[in-house]
């Protein structure tokens, strides 16, 4: 998904991040397309934000308000407007919120098109190589080491997702120690003979994603689990739940798919990217927790022109591991 409206409760610099990042799809999805031949099946048609109880009312017109009053693309719709965009929505629905510029990629075929893309420009990818300790001298990575192999390179990106905190990265000062923890995610997939949805559909408890082949997704939940991506059978129950309370006509549906991910999870819920504190030549892309897919391209754009034309991007120094820290406090704080 690709839902910085949807996802995000204010306007401060993690909201224009996502907003501007979101921006850069169409160039992205389109180079891509260009260049591999893989259509990533971006789809722009927009979100749905829906509302079945009080509560959930007071979240829509909350939300609606902040986002007009900051100029944001965002469209009140009563339960007969919404039942007429999605006739399989829930008769229940109350009110919701349109989001125009929001709207989802289909990751599996992004991930798809970039190795692509890799393999097109001979970059080498080297798979299941646990990375067991990065050596530094003098303040610069010199080798980043395995359990069968060293490498060596000018410039180290240290982008390792939930697993950040398991790397050992002695040999700077200050030390640098992220603390970045596993969240699970636990998802459904259900498998339609036709598309039921045009838009991704969320309500305060969940969401449901329809991709073009008719596969339905619905997720998710949020989980301190550890480093553990068992399906359980609570959070099935929970995910069908929430399905149904969107989409009563899935009832009938077969799950298709049950699946888990880890999304690496910083203090104050914010990414840790910039150059690391003490190094020379090791920057940090990690921590995007729920919005890795989302903010993809400007995590990219940032460091590559940093790294290749030393354009200092405002965001490199908003979540910068230094930078960051007294940002997650201020928001403790406040």
């Amino acid at each position: 998904m690709l839902a910085p409206q949807a996802e995000t409760d204010r306007t401060d610099d993690f909201f224009g991040f996502c907003h501007e990042s979101n921006r850069l799809y169409p160039r992205f999805a389109a180079e891509l397309l260009e260049e591999t031949g893989i259509d990533i099946e971006l789809d722009r048609t927009g979100t749905l934000y829906l509302a079945f109880s009080d509560d959930d009312v007071k979240e829509i017109n909350r939300r609606c308000v902040w986002q007009k009053g900051v100029g944001l693309k965002v469209e009140y719709l009563a339960a007969e407007e919404i039942r007429r965009a999605e006739p399989f929505v829930s008769p229940d629905v109350r009110e919701g919120l349109f989001f125009p510029d929001d709207g989802q990629v289909e990751n599996r075929k992004l991930l798809a098109a970039l190795q692509k893309f890799a393999e097109l420009n001979e970059i080498r990818v080297v798979e299941n190589a646990e990375v067991k300790n990065l050596v530094v001298e003098n303040g610069r990575v010199v080798t980043a080491e395995t359990a069968n192999e060293r490498f060596s390179a000018d410039v180290f990106i240290l982008a390792a997702g939930a697993w950040t905190s398991l790397l050992r990265l002695g040999g700077f000062d200050p030390p640098f120690r992220p603390e970045i923890k596993p969240i699970r995610g636990q998802m459904l997939g259900f498998r339609a003979a036709r598309r039921f949805f045009r838009h991704v559909i969320y309500s305060p408890r969940g969401y449901l994603v329809p991709r073009l082949d008719g596969r339905i997704l619905a997720g998710a939940t949020v989980e301190d689990a550890g480093f553990d991506k068992t399906v359980t059978p609570e959070a099935v129950d929970f995910l069908l739940a929430q399905t149904l309370e969107i989409a009563p006509s899935l009832a009938n549906l077969e799950i298709h798919e049950k699946w888990s991910g880890l999304r690496p999870f910083a203090a104050g819920g914010l990414p840790v990217i910039g150059l690391v504190p003490g190094a020379e030549n090791l920057f940090a892309a990690t921590g995007h927790y729920r919005n890795g897919i989302l903010l993809a391209p400007l995590t990219a754009e940032a460091l590559a022109d940093k790294i290749a034309k030393n354009v200092e991007s405002r965001y490199l120094q908003v979540f910068a591991p230094q930078s960051r820290e007294s940002k997650v406090r201020s928001q403790e704080v406040g």
